[in-house]
């Protein structure tokens, strides 16, 4: 049992290492504003969870009944929340980083837990870091925007840049 666990943490530091040299840009898409507050635990644990999605669109008010401040934001095209396979939670703006119009948006393909640009068919791990996986992102080396996850001081959570 203890080689197989030696095996196993060897293979993966060699695919972290693997991984790790290849440069990617996740800066294609223009600046803006990110602030999405969620009022307590109770609000955060509708929108997240391990291997769980949800997109934030201000303008047209998706998700439905999300409680948006006159003070939030949500990004160039708007942001995805994603729990990762722990259920940490990572963020991304929609806009395609090869596209880069507001109008054309990733979306999640639940099948294949990836990310699918509609336009270029570019695909992203949006479980790993936005990655680029196919298509001309994964060629030219572009990955999606990401943004910040915190804690406040009184535990409620918030998404910003």
């Amino acid at each position: 049992m203890k080689s197989r666990q030696i095996f196993a943490v060897g293979l993966l530091l060699a695919v972290i290492w693997s991984t790790s040299c290849d440069s990617v840009d996740d800066d294609r898409i223009p600046p803006a504003p990110v602030r999405i507050d969620f009022a307590g635990q109770g609000e955060w644990d509708v929108y997240g969870g391990a291997l769980q999605w949800r997109e934030f669109i201000k303008p047209q008010l998706i998700p439905s009944g999300f409680p948006y401040s006159d003070a939030s934001q949500t990004g160039f095209a708007g942001v995805v929340l994603v729990g990762d396979f722990v259920g940490d939670p990572q963020a991304y703006d929609l806009s395609c980083p090869v596209e880069v119009k507001r109008d054309v948006r990733i979306s999640i393909d639940p099948d294949q837990a990836v990310a699918r640009c509609a336009v270029c068919g570019s695909t992203y791990d949006v479980f790993r870091q936005g990655a680029p996986l196919l298509g001309k992102a994964a060629e030219k080396g572009y990955a999606m925007r990401k943004y910040r996850v915190g804690i406040k001081t009184d535990g409620s959570r918030w998404i910003g840049n």
